[in-house]
């Protein structure tokens, strides 16, 4: 399979866009197969002095601030999902665009399910390699979650499962989709990297856009701008339905505790599990209907899920100390996703929250903060502050604190969060002003609650 990659790439003239993991993944697979094929590498950084291409004579590396001019003279331009478009025309470059997701579509398409989504990615992915590796069946976790594509691509075969995290600059330029596409959800995020939201939803509609008759489509009843875009297209793939709410046709919805497909109850979302809220419950149908669909065994495929641990930083509990129960996570990067971790918590009496601004509404975070029952809002820059203010000019009744750092977040937290209760810090907002990403932020709030 892998010798198919092998040979869209021969004597061809190719650039790999972007040096940092993928690119050097991508670097590394060239290598092991076509050594003496000549590569540039491209990125706004010099990369020549890095030691894995010390010894390579076959290369040519363009950085500095003009590395996206006179992509035009290649034959393929293999793009990592940092490098962004967003504010230079491409139009007679975009057929040359490719990646090493569509590299692998093209070939391994059938084996492939795919998840996307504003959130829940990581946990479904993960979940779902989870419920298919207890089955005792070949699957790979790949993509945003998971290795790079092409590392281990040579190991894969005609039964062997790959689930794979897009992202939308992944789905940005892809031209083939996945056989078994799952979106989960299309909120508002992402504005610093694409041009509009109408494109950034788009973006991810590419999972079923190039699907056809024979390929399935999975995607939640509970999204309006989800609903609107598959109202609005014509998708060829079989869609299926996943609800919270009332039964449908193709679809997998929940009767009262019962979680109920084609009539068959498959799971009972009273049974003790760690993934907690409506939105992992939404999460946990995603991949019961997955199983169906796949033909596992249920009853592992139950086991797999209650047995289930949440990943870092989404809904972690840190631990308690002098009877306040801390949870990070740092993860929630919109509004949504911090309702619905109160939501799921239920004993928030103090949230930490606020990062960069990214033209992001914070209008329904503002109204259910003013309506909700958390006594202390300790609120940082940037979106912290602004909807603070708000709150204070709708003469909030909350105890409204204004922080910069986060030890001191953790400190006034410390003195005001009650006994018995919790203190979350979900962000709402991304971390990029302070901290290199979501993981750095949310490992340093653990370290300063550890302290």
């Amino acid at each position: 399979m892998y010798k198919s990659i092998i040979e869209k790439l021969n004597n061809k003239k190719i650039c790999i866009l972007g040096f940092g993991l993928e690119g050097r993944s991508t670097y590394k697979f060239i290598r092991r197969h076509l050594k003496d094929l000549f590569l540039t590498i491209i990125d706004s950084r010099d990369v020549s002095g890095e030691d894995i291409l010390k010894n390579d004579s076959n290369i040519e590396v363009v950085y500095g601030q003009n590395y996206l001019d006179n992509l035009s003279r290649f034959d393929l331009i293999i793009k990592t999902p940092g490098i962004t478009f967003k504010d230079i025309n491409i139009e007679d470059i975009k057929d040359k665009i490719t990646s090493q997701l569509e590299l692998i579509l093209e070939v391994f398409k059938d084996n492939i399910i795919g998840v996307t989504g504003t959130k829940g990615k990581s946990t479904t992915c993960s979940l779902l390699y989870d419920i298919i590796k207890n089955q005792k069946k070949e699957v790979y976790l790949l993509g945003n979650i998971g290795n790079s594509i092409l590392d281990d691509v040579e190991k894969f075969n005609k039964d062997t499962y790959l689930v794979i995290e897009m992202s939308a600059l992944q789905l940005e330029y892809v031209k083939i989709s996945p056989h078994i596409g799952i979106v989960l959800n299309l909120f508002e995020d992402h504005l610093d990297h694409s041009k509009t939201l109408e494109h950034y939803h788009n973006n991810k509609m590419n999972m079923f856009k190039y699907q056809d008759k024979s390929d399935i489509g999975i995607y939640s009843l509970d999204n309006e701008n989800t609903v609107n875009l598959i109202n609005k297209n014509n998708y060829p793939g079989k869609m299926y339905k996943v609800t919270l709410g009332g039964k449908d046709k193709d679809t997998i919805y929940l009767e009262g505790n019962k979680v109920v497909f084609n009539n068959e109850v498959l799971y009972n979302k009273n049974d003790s599990r760690n993934l907690i809220g409506s939105h992992n419950l939404s999460n946990i149908m995603f991949c019961l209907l997955v199983s169906k669909i796949l033909d596992l065994d249920m009853n592992l495929v139950r086991d797999s899920i209650n047995s289930f641990k949440p990943l870092s930083h989404r809904m972690e509990c840190v631990g308690t100390i002098d009877g306040i129960t801390y949870y990070d996570d740092a993860i929630a990067t919109i509004p949504m996703a911090t309702i619905n971790a109160i939501e799921a918590l239920k004993d928030v009496d103090t949230l930490i929250f606020g990062g960069m601004d990214r033209g992001i509404d914070y209008t329904p975070l503002i109204e259910y903060l003013y309506d909700c029952n958390i006594s202390n809002l300790i609120c940082m820059p940037t979106t912290g502050y602004k909807v603070g203010k708000c709150l204070e000019s709708m003469n909030c009744n909350k105890n409204i604190y204004y922080i910069e750092l986060l030890e001191n977040a953790v400190l006034k937290a410390k003195k005001v969060t009650k006994k018995g209760k919790i203190c979350l810090m979900s962000p709402a907002a991304s971390s990029y002003e302070y901290f290199k990403n979501f993981e750095e932020k949310g490992n340093k709030f653990k370290e300063l609650v550890q302290k």
